[in-house]
């Protein structure tokens, strides 16, 4: 099969790999799989408290992944669902998991707030610009994209 991609996306898709891989070595470092790692973070940029299907959206997991994460962190007390309504669930950290939560996923907040923080103040505007346009024209991509199923 031949596949001809620009030196630009080899350059992207290499970075966003190296990227992913520096996440999981930190998740490592704070002893948490990826999946928890990524709850943690989510509700901790949320105050503490969101609704599952958030976890859902900003975490880019699948229900699959969460569902068995959020299984494994309830057992241990780290958080606690509730119904908010209708079908709606909303997951919420007890103590245990607000303190958890600061000293692993927090670690990796200030980390990332510090990068920016860093940077000239256009450069981060300039960076968050064409990271959204990218994932806005790639959504657009995925929506008009047709499935091919062949073997």
């Amino acid at each position: 099969m031949d596949c001809k991609i620009s030196k630009e996306l080899r350059r992207y898709n290499y970075l966003f790999g190296e990227t992913g891989l520096a996440y999981h070595e930190m998740h490592q470092k704070l002893g948490l799989a990826d999946s928890m790692a990524s709850i943690l973070y989510v509700l901790l940029e949320s105050g503490g408290c969101c609704l599952l299907r958030d976890i859902c959206l900003f975490s880019g997991l699948n229900k699959q992944t969460i569902n068995s994460a959020l299984r494994k962190l309830e057992a241990d007390d780290v958080l606690y669902l509730e119904m908010a309504g209708g079908k709606k669930k909303l997951v919420r950290l007890t103590e245990k998991g607000k303190i958890l939560a600061q000293r692993t996923a927090g670690r990796i907040l200030a980390a990332e707030d510090e990068i920016f923080a860093s940077w000239p103040q256009a450069d981060v505007q300039k960076y968050l610009e064409l990271t959204e346009a990218f994932m806005l024209a790639l959504k657009e991509k995925a929506e008009s994209m047709e499935g091919n199923h062949e073997g």
